[in-house]
């Protein structure tokens, strides 16, 4: 799965990628987005603007509109037969930028160490997402959630799941396009191995609420008997 990333973009990121997106003239930088957060996304409805959402798919025929978190993934696998998923798959398609996400190692006994996983070449990730919006009278709120793969070499070492990265510019603006469902399933598929590297941060990030550049230092691996 995908629980946890960044959107905290470098200048050079921002010039190179997303030159040609609107954006705020005071982005939000956050370094630990968890889920039922607001977060930025490029959808298909304004594909040339930066726009927030909330991180936490609620279909629009939900009964209350609540966001549960339950929803901020949704597996490639099937996602079209998903009642929750397959409309957004067909109409409402969108990309969640990202400089890095994070992942967790459980060891022995349970502990959960965190690890930062970010691209090789220092560029900005986009994860394939879809989105929805709900109404009821004058309320009305949009959410997203991102899809996810199998894992590619890297991450299999941390979880069997990972965020289906758009790593191509091609990629991402087929996504944004109305292309027919099979064409956007072959879209879905683990980054190819040696595209990302990680390393392991501080357990400060367990806590949602925790959010300072801090969390994207390095910390050592601890020693190991065997």
């Amino acid at each position: 799965m995908c629980g946890r990333y960044s959107f905290a973009p470098k200048p050079k990121q921002l010039d190179t990628q997303m030159r040609d997106v609107q954006r705020p003239v005071e982005l939000h930088i956050s370094y630990n987005i968890a889920p039922t957060h607001q977060a930025y996304v490029i959808a298909n409805d304004a594909p040339g603007t930066l726009q927030t959402m909330e991180w936490g798919l609620v279909p629009y025929w939900s009964a209350d509109g609540k966001n549960t978190g339950r929803l901020i993934n949704a597996r490639a696998e099937g996602i079209e037969e998903k009642p929750s998923f397959r409309e957004p798959l067909r109409s409402r398609r969108c990309l969640v930028p990202a400089d890095s996400f994070y992942e967790w190692r459980t060891e022995p006994g349970g502990r959960k160490t965190p690890y930062r996983i970010l691209p090789e070449n220092d560029d900005l990730l986009f994860m394939a997402g879809i989105w929805d919006e709900w109404r009821h009278g004058d309320a009305h709120k949009r959410t997203f959630s991102i899809i996810t793969t199998p894992p590619n070499r890297e991450l299999a070492t941390l979880h069997d799941r990972m965020p289906a990265l758009l790593t191509s510019a091609d990629a991402q603006k087929a996504w944004l396009s109305p292309l027919p469902t099979d064409e956007l399933l072959h879209l879905l598929h683990p980054a190819g191995d040696g595209w990302l590297r990680l390393y392991r941060v501080s357990e400060k990030l367990n806590r949602p609420g925790s959010d300072s550049a801090e969390l994207q230092e390095e910390v050592p691996e601890q020693p190991t008997l065997f």
